[in-house]
């Protein structure tokens, strides 16, 4: 297995935490408890292990080829660990181990440009591409395998190798992922290390590593960037969004219900670039809060593991409380359940799917990142208003606009402060294409070429012409 268990507590034994079941609230498996001073034989492994991985790129294309298939092979269990210990439904744990391979396979055929400079000058310049060394990527718990995949796809197509760090919340799939693409990657090229802090912060920090990617918190991402900032390190952070949805005074709502519904709630709301926020126009506001509330009220809730389930619980216990807070917040200050509003009873960390109306602006609901099944939704009376709404937040990773006028509804797209705008769809994205967010929601990009020339630096060679 791609990771290290020497830690030692008392007694001798192996330290490890407790895996909780989101959908019971109980422990049903422990992950290895690995302690910061560990890193650096994992670090000094993966710089060994790198000279050989970087010097053959047709090698890597074959690895990581092969591992993609690896990965599809094991797709049921991984599948449903991924189920067990996040909570999402099981054909939405299917789709995201899809996607992993499928990053796999993009990457593996993905090489940089040798491209020549002529400038005049009696010299050939050349710019050549070369890997960085050890990379680290630390991930979170609402795609674990999904955005560990986005990090360790292009980093090893490149010629970098990895330590991997999953959230001690769903550390148990990114293990199993890392034992399957062991059997297609040399030894160390990949490494998955599990733990409590300080290990990601140690991680963040260590001299040996060269680039740290970061999915997460705006506070923890600052974290991230002061550790790396110690040995100078590239960082690449994608640090959460609050998403606006603006409809348009064209809108048919009952043909967009569903999509705008499902690019809230998917996954629980639990999406970096779900929609968080619905601007909705005055005259039409009440009719858009009824189709989500239908929908939010009939929708089947349950255990991930059971194939009628459509929305599984909240992934953890702490997240489960901040959705919690923010609803109360909202409820506090005048806003109405439209549907929802209130925890499920019984086991596990549910949550009613909730439509919000009468929203104060200020409320934190709006204002932050709720990241839960928590959707407000929130009336205006100008295109203008709503626009300034949908930007008025620190956040810029993505917003939708939604009418039945193309050519105004992309005018209109293109006022929002984001990386991505989408039009009369909301959180789809090409493996070809850049992701990035603008203000407080990250740093740098990741995604399609700009993934991959992320974990590479430019070498410049100078030749006289012949004579």
């Amino acid at each position: 297995m791609p990771t290290s268990e020497t830690d030692r507590g008392h007694g001798g034994r192996a330290a490890r935490f407790a895996v909780v079941d989101p959908a019971t609230g109980e422990t049903f498996d422990e992950a290895p408890d690995q302690q910061p001073d560990e890193l650096d034989a994992v670090v000094d492994r993966a710089h060994r292990a790198w000279y050989g991985w970087r010097a053959d790129p047709a090698a890597r294309t074959t690895a990581l080829r092969v591992a993609a298939d690896a990965v599809v092979t094991a797709g049921d269990d991984l599948a449903r660990l991924l189920t067990r210990e996040q909570g999402k439904p099981l054909a939405e744990s299917y789709a995201e181990i899809a996607r992993t391979a499928a990053r796999l396979c993009y990457f593996a055929d993905l090489a940089p440009r040798t491209r020549r400079i002529t400038d005049g000058r009696p010299v050939h310049s050349e710019i050549r591409w070369r890997p960085l060394g050890p990379v680290a990527a630390i991930v979170p718990w609402n795609f674990p395998l999904q955005l560990a995949a986005a990090k360790f796809a292009p980093a090893l197509a490149a010629g970098n190798t990895m330590v991997l760090k999953p959230s001690p919340f769903t550390p148990l799939a990114t293990r199993l992922l890392g034992s399957v693409l062991a059997t297609a990657l040399p030894e160390d090229v990949l490494t998955v290390v599990t733990g409590r802090e300080p290990l990601g912060a140690r991680l963040a920090s260590h001299p040996g590593i060269r680039h740290v990617t970061f999915t997460g918190s705006v506070p923890t991402g600052r974290a991230v960037a002061e550790a790396a900032a110690a040995s100078l390190a590239r960082v690449t952070l994608e640090l959460g969004g609050n998403d606006a949805a603006v409809l348009l005074d064209d809108v048919e709502v009952d043909r967009i219900a569903d999509r705008l519904f499902w690019a809230a709630f998917r996954n629980c709301g639990q999406v970096c670039m779900a929609v968080k926020r619905v601007y909705a126009p005055a005259r039409l506001h009440a009719e858009v809060v009824e189709a989500l509330a239908q929908r939010a009220k009939t929708v089947a809730v349950g255990a991930g593991l059971d194939p009628d389930t459509r929305l599984g619980p909240v992934s953890n216990a702490p997240q489960l409380a901040r959705v919690e807070q923010v609803a109360k917040r909202a409820l506090a200050d005048g806003a109405r359940a439209a549907a929802g509003g209130h925890r499920l009873d019984g086991p596990g960390y549910f949550f009613a799917p909730t439509i919000l109306t009468d929203v104060p602006p200020g409320s934190p609901v709006v204002t932050e990142e709720q990241f839960g099944p928590v959707l407000p939704v929130l009336p205006y009376r100008s295109l203008d208003e709503a626009v300034d709404a949908a930007n008025g937040t620190g956040f810029g990773l993505g917003g939708s606009v939604w009418g039945t006028d193309l050519d105004r509804t992309e005018a209109v797209a293109d006022r929002l402060e984001c990386g991505t705008a989408w039009i009369n769809h909301h959180a789809e994205l090409s493996l070809a294409q850049p992701f990035a967010g603008v203000k407080n929601s990250g740093v740098g990009v990741a995604g399609g070429p700009w993934g991959l020339y992320g974990n590479l630096r430019p070498f410049v060679v100078h030749r006289p012409q012949e004579a």
